[in-house]
């Protein structure tokens, strides 16, 4: 219920999006785009009318989210700027930087006279070892200016970015705040606040939840305590756990209402790889009995499943995962494979939310017709399969 998928979709409109991403701080961004790019996975799970074209203009119009580094690549509110003010200060002294620094003036210059530009508008001789792989110069120059804070994303061409002065998009007020975290501590409480927010109940040990934090085991453990002795988290003891978890103290009203309340009717969500509430995955191992590794970068005689598997969500538990993967020529979505969890036995009330849930899924990939691959043909003679024609 925190994660708003119990009951899934039910936020409207950009401020359904805007107000998901203010409770967890940001998503995750992957340029990947099987099934759906990650970020927009995480948004149309939660909210029911969602399309690319909202988040498009959230981050390139309104200009209220912005394209940041945080848990790696992510998406988050333009007013947290002040917050990575370190972070930006620090990769300004980092090796990376000083790797493209020679270029960086050519592309002020370019910026400053023609506008926004993306690596391929500059034409800057040489290569530098980069995140990856080898770089164009022009590349690592205007990546160092962003990952420094002098450029933001104007806007995005598919997934190749175009870059922009920082000074020309974002508000002086956010633009030049100081950072409101004056002391080391006071920023790793920020960190490790976020991410318990992001998650909604989160603990005390080294996971992915974490990434992007930059935080040792001491300095974690350190932030945990100064918040649970602030009042700012609470302490949550779940039967049969050994690990404690912790929630925003705020978050508290909604678990005492879960606790004493009645349960919503259960319905489907396929879920984003790197979704928040998926980010640390021995986590929910614990809690719900659910292995999910997301095997993009396993070599394929390695894999469990698939390429690009998505969790299936009914009511609060993991039922199945499923590989859909999107023809854009023939507007096609082929449901490639489809495997249940052990135990697992799908009754006509689940058919039910997994066709609403799949039809909701095709009109927000923009496909005219699904059809079922090889590992999901048993499913050809499950009710809510036949009612979507398939």
């Amino acid at each position: 219920m925190y994660q708003h998928l119990y009951p899934p979709r039910r936020l409207r409109g950009k401020e359904g999006i805007l107000s998901y991403i203010r409770k967890a701080g940001c998503i995750q961004f992957d340029p990947l785009h099987v099934a759906g790019h990650n970020h927009e996975l995480v948004l149309q799970a939660r909210v029911g009318d969602f399309t690319s074209r909202m988040l498009t203009r959230l981050l390139y119009q309104d200009r209220t989210l912005l394209d940041g580094w945080d848990k790696n690549m992510s998406i988050y509110p333009i007013k947290d700027w002040p917050c990575f003010r370190r972070g930006r200060a620090g990769f300004v002294q980092s090796a990376s930087y000083r790797q493209a620094a020679s270029a960086i003036p050519q592309v002020r210059r370019a910026l400053t006279e023609r506008g926004p530009l993306s690596s391929l508008d500059l034409d800057i001789d040489g290569k530098v070892d980069w995140w990856w792989a080898p770089a164009k110069l022009s590349r690592a120059a205007l990546e160092s200016m962003y990952f420094a804070g002098e450029v933001v994303v104007h806007h995005k061409v598919h997934t190749r970015r175009v870059f922009d002065l920082a000074h020309r998009l974002i508000p002086a007020d956010i633009l030049n705040a100081p950072d409101p975290n004056p002391t080391e501590a006071a920023y790793h409480d920020w960190l490790v606040l976020r991410r318990i927010g992001s998650v909604g109940l989160l603990w005390d040990r080294p996971g992915d939840a974490f990434l992007g934090t930059g935080l040792k085991s001491a300095a974690r453990h350190a932030a945990f305590a100064r918040l649970q002795e602030a009042g700012v988290i609470r302490r949550v003891q779940v039967e049969g756990l050994e690990h404690p978890l912790y929630t925003p103290s705020n978050a508290m009203a909604l678990l005492e209402e879960i606790m004493e309340g009645g349960e919503p009717s259960p319905q489907a969500a396929f879920l984003a790889p790197l979704d928040n509430m998926l980010w640390d995955r021995r986590l929910i191992s614990a809690l719900f009995g659910f292995d999910y590794k997301w095997e993009v970068y396993t070599p394929v005689t390695q894999r469990a499943y698939g390429y690009y598997v998505l969790p299936v969500l009914y009511g609060d538990r993991f039922v199945a995962r499923c590989e859909p993967v999107r023809d854009r020529k023939t507007k096609t979505l082929t449901l490639k494979n489809w495997w249940w969890e052990d135990g697992v036995r799908p009754s006509k009330r689940m058919g039910a939310a997994l066709s609403r849930c799949m039809k909701k899924y095709v009109w927000f990939m923009g496909v005219e017709r699904l059809v079922l691959g090889d590992g999901a043909a048993a499913m050809k003679g499950m009710e809510w399969v036949r009612e979507m024609g398939v």
